[in-house]
């Protein structure tokens, strides 16, 4: 007979002992995760959740030039203030083309008899007056009228113009900003490299105590310069929203760089732009036809008009019609002192004219000038100093580590770098900074919308 083996009670201390082994391996990876997790830093843990936080964050919106200048122009107080003003000057020239309004008198009495045969009764007179200006006077009304109008759309043109002059400057002052935190964030990773290194042999007893220190301090300085600088575009960020009329984000980033550069143009041509778009010269010879124009209504002021007048008087007997003109005789008054005023007031425009033509010119060659010196010195900075300075560091640093040269030779060697880095930052903002202002009196930005 085949044996067959009897089914085998297992006791409950024999299940638990079989079964220890893997209720010992689980506590064991229990207490190595804990033990793991006790590990973990603060500081770690803390970064988790601010990358988990910054992940979740909104981005923050972007600005260029042009979005930010159309935000301006659209917002900007004083701007809004002189198309009001162009607006109130368009209507004054209906106003000084507008009609004197017919004059109507009318008088009721009573006709009393004070002698036989006159009959007592009701008594009535009605006039009406019209004035008929002199044509010399209303033209020159008119002319003031235009004259203003036009006035006050040069200067409507010159605050926008200089306002997106101003804007493009600030916006170039905050980039010139955002690359100083960029060399200086460079800078300060680039000390805090050669302190580990000063560290090392600080340590193993190769390098002098004092160049810790010395490294320490260069660091402390450039961290400043690199928190004045953020500050400086934050700075600027803030004018640009005032001029926007406090229309911008709390917090944005400006895109672009100062690297582009600038078309040159031939200086006669630069001064026939000049004359025929500089928004200034326009607005001050306008001042200058506005003036003409108050001479001649001085002028004509004499002789102001005629006025023409019918009357009806009427009582209980007859009844009387009389025709009548009426004319200001300038005996007393001839009007001398309003001439002359008008007279020196015309004489102040073209003499402002005139100067301010003679010193935008100069202005215009200084300006250039400045341009052309702006580039030169780009041009020097970036294919000549910028590459000697850096291998100056690279021979420095590899000296010093091969224990050839001190510390002092190698932060000495990076502040060489930094000087001609910032100078030729200064330098592509300086380039921007003349050809705004050429674009400024060129007159490049004062066209206007359709009012």
């Amino acid at each position: 007979m085949p044996l067959t083996n009897p089914k085998i009670r297992t006791s409950p201390v024999l299940r638990f002992s079989s079964a220890l082994p893997w209720a010992s391996g689980l506590l064991f990876s229990l207490s190595v995760c804990a033990t793991a997790f006790a590990a973990t830093p603060p500081q770690t843990a803390n970064a988790s959740a601010v990358n988990l936080k910054t992940a979740n964050a909104p981005a923050m919106p972007e600005f260029g030039a042009q979005q930010l200048i159309a935000i301006i122009l659209e917002h900007n107080t004083p701007l809004l203030a002189a198309q009001s003003a162009r607006i109130s000057a368009q209507l004054g020239i209906k106003s000084a083309q507008a009609l004197p309004n017919p004059r109507f008198d009318l008088n009721q009495g009573r006709n009393t008899a004070r002698i036989a045969g006159v009959t007592p009764g009701p008594m009535q007179v009605w006039s009406v007056t019209q004035a008929i200006e002199n044509p010399s006077s209303r033209k020159a009304r008119i002319d003031i009228a235009t004259a203003t109008e036009q006035e006050s759309g040069h200067l409507l043109r010159l605050t926008r113009n200089a306002l997106i002059s101003e804007a493009r400057l600030r916006i170039y002052q905050a980039l010139l900003h955002q690359a100083l935190v960029e060399a200086g964030a460079e800078d300060v990773q680039l000390l805090e490299q050669v302190r580990e290194r000063v560290s090392v042999r600080v340590a193993s007893g190769e390098a002098p105590r004092y160049e810790i220190i010395k490294a320490d301090a260069e660091i402390i300085t450039a961290r400043e310069r690199l928190q004045t600088s953020q500050l400086m575009v934050e700075q600027n960020k803030i004018q640009l929203n005032q001029m926007a009329a406090g229309q911008l984000p709390a917090q944005w980033k400006l895109l672009g760089r100062l690297n582009d550069t600038p078309e040159m143009l031939n200086l006669e041509e630069l001064k026939q732009l000049v004359s025929l778009h500089n928004p200034e010269l326009s607005f001050l010879q306008t001042q200058v036809t506005r003036g003409q124009a108050l001479v001649r209504s001085a002028e004509s002021s004499k002789w102001p008009g005629v006025e023409l007048r019918y009357s009806q008087s009427k009582d209980a007997e007859f009844r009387q019609g009389q025709w009548g003109i009426g004319v200001q005789m300038p005996l007393l008054d001839q009007r001398s002192g309003p001439i002359a005023q008008a007279s020196a007031e015309l004489t102040r425009a073209q003499i402002q004219l005139d100067g301010r033509k003679a010193e935008i010119n100069q202005e215009v060659l200084l300006t250039r000038k400045f341009l052309e010196m702006a580039r030169l010195r780009i041009e020097a900075l970036s294919q000549g100093s910028i590459r000697e300075a850096e291998a100056a560091l690279r021979v420095a640093q590899a000296a010093y580590r091969f224990g050839e040269r001190g510390i002092l030779d190698v932060l000495d060697a990076q502040r060489v770098l930094r000087g001609v880095r910032a100078d030729l930052i200064q330098a592509r903002y300086q380039l921007q900074e003349a050809r705004i202002k050429l674009d400024q009196l060129v007159g490049q930005h004062m066209d206007l919308p359709q009012i």
